[in-house]
């Protein structure tokens, strides 16, 4: 007997698309490990980076000089897509503050941004605004 679905026709097949996944403050790449294995099973393109001084990127903390050198993995990877293409951001807690300025560097390289447990800056005002506003609430 065959099936309902038999001789249905399917649609095209979804979209694969390319995930940047960016980790939080004192992780790296490797916190990436199982959602980088699922997306890469549906056949998406992964890249789960280390941020400057994080994971497997040699260097201290205390080394890096800017945010944007802080970032220079992601910005570095956004460049060197090919034109046209466009990349998923997804970045966990502070990653999101990387998120932030890629977007602004490279907004027709990013398809979507995703903030995981991350705030995202305000417009116009300084980094800190944001954790100030969240520390503020708490007293």
């Amino acid at each position: 007997m065959e099936s309902a679905a038999a001789g249905q026709e399917q649609g095209p097949p979804p979209p694969r698309r390319h995930f940047v996944l960016v980790h939080g403050v004192c992780h790296g790449a490797w916190c990436w490990y199982k959602v980088a294995t699922i997306l890469r099973s549906a056949g998406h393109r992964v890249d789960a980076l280390d941020m400057a001084a994080c994971g497997a990127r040699p260097g201290r903390a205390g080394e890096v000089g800017s945010f944007e050198e802080y970032s220079r993995p992601l910005l570095d990877l956004l460049a060197a897509l090919p034109p046209g293409e466009r990349a998923v951001l997804v970045g966990h807690r502070y990653g999101g503050q990387s998120l932030a300025l890629a977007m602004q560097a490279f907004p027709d390289k990013v398809a979507l941004a995703v903030f995981a447990s991350a705030a995202m800056p305000a417009v116009g005002k300084p980094m800190k605004f944001v954790s100030e506003q969240v520390s503020s609430r708490r007293l």
